[in-house]
């Protein structure tokens, strides 16, 4: 074994015998770099499990045997019996295509989001730049108030615009009792029903939007915008070509969202006019529920949701193809 010498400390003269490879560790050997790592995340390991376990046992094992459930015909029978069900296979798929009540909620559900989400983003952005360059003591103030609906429960939303829009004794319909008008039924009508519950997401919704844009607005940098005014930039211009293509990761985030959110509209409909008047304010979701909780059918509403999960994840992807692309 061959061995090198190097001066002792505070011995002049005398050396020391230190063998190849010693350093701190187990047999003079330094510790795997492997076994550090290791060692490392164990403690964000240990912090992670409570939300592993809540995900696998609530988010994890339902959505997969949602999956299994919607290749079944499961049902009320079959509660106290799973092992029971029958195995069916994309017959619920099937029906599903077949099933003129599931179209229609499909439709209204489009509908619903073609609609509304362009609405609630236009809106959002609108009140964004009014905040930001136009308000200056009063900006928290407006800010608390136009994102006060988010934070309200939509139950008690529906109720007080179930009670504005009542053809009888609503907030709209005294209003025009003054001038001698008389107030449509906005809820009761086919015509007129969906665009009101329109109205009322966006006036709700809006303020998230609102929220998200201020604070994208605010990470522009101010030394852009006083170089494109002394350019001569019109305000116009400096909004086209300049605030737009700077917000487009914000905006891309805002649509997405949004999206999701229409896509899964149930509250307004269910507490406003239950799917009425004759299936014109029927979704997706609120079919979904329905098949579901009144029916039993559990199999063909787990069908359901994931043909509104598969819709879902279309539309994710085709904006994230839209948008992403122009943000680098």
């Amino acid at each position: 074994m061959t061995t090198t010498t190097e001066p002792r400390r505070g011995t002049p003269g005398r050396t020391a015998k230190v063998r190849p490879g010693a350093g701190p560790g187990k047999g003079g050997r330094p510790p795997r770099r492997r076994d550090r790592l290791s060692m490392q995340n164990v403690p964000g390991w240990m912090f992670s499990t409570p939300f592993l376990v809540l995900f696998l046992t609530f988010m994890a094992v339902p959505i997969v045997a949602t999956l299994v459930m919607s290749f079944t015909d499961f049902g009320l029978r079959n509660v106290a019996d799973p092992f029971s069900t029958e195995f069916i296979g994309i017959e619920n798929y099937t029906k599903l295509f077949e099933d003129e009540r599931f179209l229609t909620s499909l439709f209204n559900t489009a509908y619903f989001v073609v609609l509304g989400v362009p609405l609630t983003v236009g809106a959002g952005l609108f009140a964004a730049v009014l905040l930001n360059s136009g308000i200056g003591r009063m900006r928290t103030v407006f800010r608390v108030g136009f994102y006060a609906p988010v934070v309200t429960s939509i139950v008690a939303v529906a109720v007080v615009w179930r009670f504005v829009l009542d053809p009888a004794d609503g907030l709209i319909a005294q209003l025009a009792g003054e001038v001698g008008l008389t107030s449509p039924d906005f809820l009761g009508s086919k015509a007129l029903a969906m665009p009101s519950l329109i109205v009322m997401a966006v006036w709700r919704n809006m303020g998230t939007a609102m929220v998200l844009f201020l604070a994208g607005l605010q990470s522009i940098p101010v030394e852009v915008r006083e170089a494109a005014r002394l350019d001569g930039v019109s305000m116009w211009q400096e909004f086209r070509r300049i605030t737009v293509p700077l917000l487009r990761p914000t905006m891309l985030y805002v649509c997405v969202m949004t999206s999701i959110g229409f896509l899964n509209v149930f509250e307004e409909p269910f507490v406003m006019t239950e799917g009425g008047p004759d299936n014109s304010t029927l979704t997706v979701s609120l079919d979904m529920y329905r098949e579901g909780f009144s029916y039993f059918h559990m199999g063909y509403a787990s069908a359901m949701a994931y043909v509104l999960f598969t819709v879902i994840l279309a539309i994710t992807l085709l904006q994230l193809r839209l948008l992403k692309d122009k943000t680098k």
